[in-house]
């Protein structure tokens, strides 16, 4: 069997920030944003701001710190594997008789995996022993084959509307994007955060600012143009200045503004060398585990944060040579998420956060001459949070009723999913926010 052909490689330029796109694909959600770029000076973050055009910077500014003093709501953190996973190598069916002969090269030894409690026909990847570890924990619930009807093989394609929560290629703002339009504030840029330097197309909003950060890494407390000594003093001074009691509003809003700049100075204070996690995560070279640090710092500094989308690392389009390529981006990754949710236990905020992770498509349930899958249909996904009930969202559906062209048929759909993280995570109205929400079924998420 040959592989499909993939012209994976081709890309034109959909927009300023924007990821690339095959000619004639649908054009990202965020298309036509505005991007500027500024440093924030209370914080010292350096962002890349969409969808704000109207506000100055110092709007902004004031925005975050008026929004950083609110009480701490719950987290949604979007993860993608770019690619198309394979889910019948996360989970494989080496207790399925068909398994070996679709891939008698690529079949996997069940005495490498760990079983899966809910169906014990299958066995964890060896380098997903992480995620294994999470779900004995119910901590990470599975969605052996998540998809969608009629489902296109483009990465192109796929992704946007996983990115959109809808099947449609002309909708330009991101499911999370729209849910923070009816949320979010104007001056808030860090509602919605992309830890990739770009913007993440599922943050794409219609009418309020998102922003994206080049190093979560990079945050403290900077006085304009004032350093040394005489900045430590004056920053000094805001806490006292702060604590002051005014009967006049104005004065009394400056003072309330000093302190609380006061309490997140003295919060981001032991990461002004850099990032000290309470746990260890993976060494690489990779900014992924880098990253989730960096969010699990920000949040426990306060930020306020409601959504935040980043990229695994990785490249699932395992058209060739799948072990090792698959092998090397899933152990990273798998290490770099347990390492974030203890991360999380350590300063109390797992209970807040809720990670789901999502790719784009399956591969072919046959191997190709290449040592490798082709383009499939349903997939793995998985949500990652001590809040959840754990286990199995739709069923395994086997090897026996592939579809016609031979891949996993889904046996649940990834719109359901996303009315059931807004409703029950976010507390928010689906229907106003998934078109067509009403037509599917929301699993149950939390415990």
């Amino acid at each position: 069997m040959t592989r499909d052909a993939c012209s994976c490689g081709e890309y034109a330029r959909a927009g300023s920030g924007l990821p690339a796109i095959e000619p004639g694909m649908p054009a990202p959600a965020g298309t036509g944003l505005d991007r500027r770029t500024f440093v924030t000076r209370a914080l010292g973050l350096a962002l890349s701001v969409y969808g704000a055009t109207r506000l100055p910077f110092e709007a902004l500014e004031a925005g975050i710190a008026r929004a950083a003093a609110a009480p701490a709501g719950r987290v949604v953190v979007s993860v993608f594997l770019s690619g198309g996973l394979d889910a019948l190598s996360l989970l494989f069916p080496a207790g399925d008789p068909r398994y070996a002969a679709l891939r008698p090269k690529l079949a996997l030894d069940p005495a490498t995996g760990t079983q899966f409690a809910e169906d014990a026909r299958l066995y964890w990847h060896p380098s997903a022993a992480p995620l294994a570890t999470l779900h004995a924990e119910n901590r990470l619930t599975v969605l052996p084959a998540v998809g969608y009807s009629d489902p296109d093989q483009s990465h192109f394609t796929s992704r946007h509307y996983w990115e959109v929560g809808a099947t449609d290629p002309r909708l330009l703002s991101g499911w999370l994007g729209r849910y923070l339009d009816r949320v979010g504030t104007p001056d808030n840029p860090l509602q919605g955060l992309s830890l990739d330097g770009r913007l993440q197309p599922a943050l794409a909003t219609k009418t309020m600012p998102v922003a994206s950060i080049d190093a979560p890494d990079s945050f403290g407390l900077s006085a304009g143009r004032v350093w040394g000594e005489v900045a430590e003093r004056m920053l000094d001074a805001l806490e006292p200045i702060g604590a002051v009691r005014h009967s006049d509003p104005a004065l009394a809003e400056a003072a309330d503004a000093a302190l609380q700049t006061a309490r997140l100075r003295r919060t981001l204070a032991p990461f002004a060398k850099g990032i000290s996690p309470p746990v260890a995560y993976p060494a690489s070279r990779d900014s992924f585990p880098r990253r989730l640090a960096g969010l699990a710092a920000m949040l426990g500094a306060g930020l306020p944060l409601r959504c935040v989308a980043l990229t695994a690392p990785g490249m699932y389009d395992t058209h060739a040579n799948q072990p090792d390529a698959l092998a090397s981006g899933l152990k990273l990754t798998s290490d770099s998420l347990l390492a974030f949710q203890r991360d999380l236990d350590a300063r109390g905020l797992a209970d807040r956060v809720l990670v789901h992770v999502w790719s784009e498509f399956g591969r072919r349930a046959a191997e190709n001459g290449s040592l490798g899958t082709d383009h499939g249909a349903a997939g793995s996904g998985f949500l990652i949070g001590s809040r959840l009930r754990g286990g199995m969202i739709g069923e395994y559906p086997g090897l026996d009723t592939l579809d016609a062209r031979g891949n996993l048929r889904a046996t649940s759909d990834f719109r359901g999913l996303y009315a059931a993280i807004l409703e029950q995570w976010l507390g928010a109205d689906a229907d106003a926010i998934i078109p067509g929400a009403r037509g599917f079924e929301r699993p149950a998420l939390l415990a």
